[in-house]
């Protein structure tokens, strides 16, 4: 089985929807069968870091909402992000511009350090208040995981995994993707947003018993509704 998710560094409904989705994995008996690859998206193409400001500030600013409601929307989804283990600190986050950070994660799946560099990366802004856009930081990050620091620093020299990111992203325009993180199973079944675990859960166990039956892209989120930046369970 293969489960492509779309995601961004930035998105906190995102490493909400990655851990959920881990914790289903971890209990789904065929896990040894299951390939995960991640794709690259950008809530914000336009994203730049305001020195001074947090991402709070940054967010209200750009939206339009006022700082009291965009720290109570935190409120909310830091206490989500809790039930599962995560620690985030909006009081100290930076508003991160993340194309940077998507090409160095396509040069660490070249050497099968995908998966850990992206854990980092969530890490490193949501609880370590990191600047994803600052490319010493994702250097040292890349470092961390077992990049080398020489590879690293070339791509971010030049234009490599351009491409690679930017298909990505049209490939989810072409799908409809109107909020991530955006799960697809064997390149059929799609589930929207940081769903519960045991929504996860069954559509694993779903999946696994109708491979190779429905030869179409459909919808298994029992939520279809729509829904806004920190308010349901996706960020669009």
């Amino acid at each position: 089985m293969k489960v492509e998710i779309w995601s961004d560094f930035v998105c906190p409904f995102c490493y909400i929807g990655k851990r959920r989705f881990e914790h289903a994995l971890e209990k789904f008996p065929h896990r040894d069968q299951v390939t995960v690859q991640y794709k690259s998206y950008q809530l914000d193409p336009t994203a730049k870091h305001i020195a001074g400001k947090n991402y709070a500030e940054t967010f209200s600013e750009l939206k339009g909402i006022p700082l009291e409601q965009v720290n109570e929307m935190n409120k909310q989804v830091a206490i989500q992000a809790e039930e599962v283990g995560l620690i985030y600190r909006f009081d100290a986050m930076k508003y991160s511009n993340t194309f940077d950070a998507h090409r160095i994660a396509k040069l660490a799946s070249v050497s099968g350090k995908e998966q850990a560099l992206i854990e980092r990366l969530f890490q490193a802004y949501f609880t370590e208040s990191e600047l994803l856009s600052d490319q010493d930081t994702l250097v040292r990050l890349a470092e961390e995981v077992g990049l080398a620091k020489d590879d690293v620093e070339k791509v971010l020299d030049s234009c490599k995994f351009q491409k690679k990111v930017n298909e990505d992203i049209d490939i989810a325009k072409q799908l409809g993707v109107q909020g991530v993180p955006f799960f697809v199973f064997n390149e059929k079944y799609a589930v929207s947003g940081a769903q519960p675990e045991e929504t996860f859960k069954q559509v694993l166990e779903k999946v696994r018993q109708e491979e190779q039956t429905k030869p179409i892209l459909q919808s298994l989120n029992p939520n279809e509704n729509k829904t806004s930046y920190c308010t349901g369970d996706e960020c669009n």
